[in-house]
């Protein structure tokens, strides 16, 4: 975006002397010439091996810079996955540890944004209740800590025919609240995670307040990925009128847990325009065409034809 400003800018001053639609087809011209803002959303297998994972998510950041990314989106867990609560609370860190140092390391070496959705926080009364945080954390090509957002909805569901059995609220503390869209590179983004994805509420909440990018870093079962995983993205890309982002995890992190990866890039007009599969880890890089955004809410102007929110809640009082 500062770039198109700057275009901006210098061309108003040379073309002033032109006819107004000559000059409004060269503004468009030089605009449409501007390089878009790269994404990349990654697709990991994590296991309890912290230093593992370390490496791998390293590996696919390093290549995505090297591809032309100016932000970088990891998934839930992707600092680690335990096998039981035990595990999973004793591998946890604080944002001060040496988990998020290693992230904001990289960052600064590789001048590149990074956004680490599903970080396994130690909570304020760690010492006497041993509950976590489930953290997205948006770091800086400076190295440093942007923003914070706690997942608000947990993972509470029993799907005995589908072998699905999670219960996030046993030992992760909900976050307190939303968290304004972050500035960016590609965008406004809003943050969300996985489970997040099932409230419209909070997408559109996201939306009112700016932002023109929402991502949902996830961790989706096999069983529910394959029935609800992207016509929920698409469906919260539509109504917001958003790029939506979502980085997942994929394959057996261990014998009690597997992922249904397909990590997704899906545009304001709900096409999709980046899947990582459901095989291996990798990343998919995208451009982010804030254009394409503009014209699309110009064209549609949805959010101009909703209704106050007494309306909403009209039927509250009958």
């Amino acid at each position: 975006m500062l770039t198109v400003r700057c275009i901006l800018k210098t061309s108003a001053k040379c073309l002033s002397s032109l006819p107004v639609r000559r000059r409004r087809s060269n503004l468009q011209n030089r605009m449409s010439t501007c390089p878009r803002p790269v994404a990349a959303v990654c697709q990991v297998t994590a296991t309890p091996d912290k230093q593992a994972n370390l490496s791998a998510c390293k590996q696919l950041v390093e290549e995505a810079k090297e591809r032309g990314a100016s932000m970088v989106f990891l998934p839930e867990g992707f600092d680690y996955i335990g096998s039981s609560r035990e595990e999973t609370l004793s591998l946890s860190e604080s944002l001060t540890g040496n988990t998020i140092s290693q992230y904001t390391q990289l960052a600064r070496k590789l001048e590149v944004w990074l956004s680490l959705g599903g970080f396994h926080e130690r909570g304020h009364d760690w010492e006497s209740d041993r509950r976590i945080y489930n953290s997205h954390i948006i770091i800086n090509d400076k190295g440093d800590i942007i923003s914070v957002y706690r997942k608000s909805h947990l993972f509470d569901v029993e799907l005995p025919e589908k072998g699905v059995s999670l219960k996030e609220s046993a030992f992760t503390i909900p976050g307190p609240a939303l968290v304004p869209p972050v500035q960016t590179p590609i965008g406004k983004v809003g943050l969300g995670i996985c489970y997040d994805l099932r409230f419209p509420e909070l997408s559109v909440a996201l939306q009112r307040c700016g932002a023109e990018v929402l991502t949902y870093p996830s961790a989706f079962t096999v069983a529910t990925g394959a029935a609800h995983w992207e016509v929920l993205l698409r469906a919260r890309a539509v109504e917001t009128q958003c790029f939506v982002l979502a980085a997942a995890q994929v394959g057996r992190h261990h014998e009690k847990r597997s992922s249904y990866g397909h990590a997704l890039a899906v545009d304001p007009w709900g096409e999709v325009l980046g899947d990582c599969g459901a095989e291996k880890p990798g990343v998919v890089l995208v451009e982010i065409d804030l254009e394409k955004l503009s014209s699309t809410r110009r064209n549609m102007p949805v959010q101009q034809h909703r209704r106050d929110t007494r309306f909403y809640h009209s039927l509250d009082t009958t």
